[in-house]
Formats: structure tokens, C-alpha cells, sequence
């Protein structure tokens, strides 16, 4: 998804360098979402400009560095255009795959500490939630937050709810198996 979103980034907001792209990335939380790293931006940037996708636009000098400034080519408006209708096209939904590989074994390990490690699972959902929500926040105080970004918005509370829902049912079922074996 690296490479859609540069290539999106640089059609809605013009010309940019790698620095800006990863300041609008981070400031839209896509590490959390999208799970779209710093690094791989300059990866990507460096691909779609050997693929003539993006072109580079101007260099400018400040000092010591140097920075390029990079804009979307006609072919990368094509490409991005194919990319992003086939994105829409793909199943979106997401299993939590390593939370349901250690459900498959639950019953080897210690019942305290499942309800422990449940507990930090819980905190860091609820953590991310928070930081979406304060992104939300911040981003309303600046300029009103498009429909398409609140349907973004929407979807990951629901996902994160819904997932510390299963997880506080878990727990609890845990609490009355070890209840349960300590009145017997």
C-alpha cells in the first residue's frame, strides 16, 4: 500500500518531497493503519521514479542537503488510478491471525497469565483507539475532516470495539473456568 499512497499523497496535495510525504503519513496515523513505514517511502519513491510513474521535479540546496521534490507523472495518474479501483475490489477484512494461532493452545498455558497478557493486549487496542480518536480531534480544529477519512475513522473504532469486546469475553470466561476449578 507504500506505493498508492505516495502516489495518492502526491495527486491530492502536488509536488513533494520524501520528508513531507512521511509528514502526511504520520500525521494521519497510517503506521497504524496502513502500516506504511518512513523507510519504505523512499523505497517506493525510488521505484516509481525508475518506473517513470513519478518524476523528479526539482532539487533544491539547503545547506548541505539536498531536496528532491518529486510530482506524479500522466502514467503514474493511470497507474494509480488501476491500482486504487482494484484495491476496492479486494476483501478487506483483516483476522487477528496471531491471536487466533495462541486461542488454538490456550489450554497449555497458566490461566493468570492468558488474563495478564489479555490485559495488555486490551491496553495497547485501547491505546491505539485514543491516539486515532486525538488524530480526529486534531484534525477537525484545522479543517473540516473529508467523508471518505471519517468512514476511515468509523471503521477503526468499530474494529478496535469490537476486538476489545472479544477480548473482555475471553477474559471473562477465563475468570469462570479458573472460578469454577477453585470451588471444585
Amino acid at each position: 500500500m507504500t506505493i498508492v499512497m505516495v502516489l495518492g499523497l502526491l495527486l491530492k496535495y502536488g509536488p513533494m518531497s520524501g520528508y513531507e510525504i512521511q509528514q502526511k503519513m504520520q500525521s494521519a496515523k497510517t503506521d497504524k493503519w496502513a502500516y506504511v513505514q518512513p523507510a519504505s517511502i523512499y523505497h517506493a519513491l525510488r521505484k516509481l521514479d525508475k518506473e517513470e510513474l513519478i518524476t523528479l521535479q526539482t532539487l533544491e540546496q539547503t545547506g548541505n542537503r539536498s531536496k528532491a521534490i518529486y510530482s506524479i507523472t500522466s502514467k503514474g495518474k493511470s497507474e494509480f488510478d488501476t491500482m486504487l479501483i482494484n484495491s476496492f475490489k479486494k476483501a478487506s477484512v483483516v483476522f487477528p491471525t496471531a491471536l487466533y494461532t495462541v486461542l488454538t493452545f490456550m489450554d497449555e498455558a497458566s490461566k493468570d497469565a492468558l488474563i495478564e497478557a489479555l490485559n495488555v493486549q486490551q491496553q495497547a487496542i485501547q491505546e491505539t483507539y485514543n491516539e486515532m480518536r486525538e488524530g480526529q480531534l486534531e484534525k477537525e480544529k484545522y479543517s473540516e475532516v473529508p467523508k471518505n477519512v471519517l468512514f476511515i475513522f468509523q471503521n477503526i473504532y468499530e474494529q478496535c470495539e469490537l476486538q476489545l469486546k472479544f477480548l473482555e469475553e475471553l477474559k471473562q470466561d477465563l475468570l469462570k473456568e479458573e472460578e469454577s476449578s477453585t470451588n471444585n
